[in-house]
């Protein structure tokens, strides 16, 4: 999402990640997406560092940057804590050691914080969209889909926040399906054409 805030070109490669190209691998070894390939062939493998370096590319995108250490220490928690209580309680099936509500309970623990957040402010930290909103973003949306009744019904603040992010149009431009890219395929896209 932040790659569509920012006025920059890129080359665009879809692929399906049950069938990693080779070429994924020549790039980064660790065959994990996203993996970001700059103008000078730097390699950046990491989302959170992708989006940092976007920014650091767009200085009229400086205001995501707002309150950084705080958003900062945000991202860390929810990348390290939550992420991987996340990952059990979507596939509590495969983690029988707990049930489903044990690790959706962790889960809340950090779920809570931000819907507390979401009392004072539009945003996670504030009432402008933040770099920490678009990095949480996706695993808040992901913990929802699990049960949207439930988290619906629990977490206010917190869905109307998911709507919002959902129905932006910073989302939707970038929610659009691209064909697989196959060697020899290329897809230039500027988000902001």
């Amino acid at each position: 999402m932040v790659l569509a805030q920012i006025n920059l070109t890129i080359e665009l490669r879809e692929i399906i990640l049950k069938n990693r190209p080779k070429e994924l691998y020549m790039v980064s070894s660790k065959g994990t997406v996203p993996v970001l390939v700059t103008a000078n062939d730097t390699v950046i493998d990491e989302s959170l560092d992708i989006m940092l370096w976007a920014l650091k590319e767009d200085s009229k995108q400086n205001k995501l940057l707002n309150n950084l250490d705080k958003a900062m220490k945000i991202i860390e928690i929810n990348d390290t804590i939550f992420k991987k209580w996340l990952d059990k309680y979507k596939y509590h099936d495969r983690y029988k050691e707990n049930s489903k509500e044990f690790y959706r309970h962790k889960c809340t623990e950090i779920l809570n914080n931000y819907d507390k957040n979401l009392d004072k402010t539009k945003y996670i930290i504030s009432d402008e969209l933040n770099i920490v909103d678009i990095a949480i973003f996706p695993f808040i949306r992901q913990f929802a889909n699990v049960d949207i009744s439930w988290f619906s019904n629990t977490y206010k603040n917190l869905s109307n926040w998911l709507d919002i992010m959902c129905k932006s149009t910073l989302f939707n431009s970038v929610m659009k399906k691209y064909n697989i890219w196959e060697a020899g395929n290329q897809l230039i896209v500027n988000f902001n054409d």
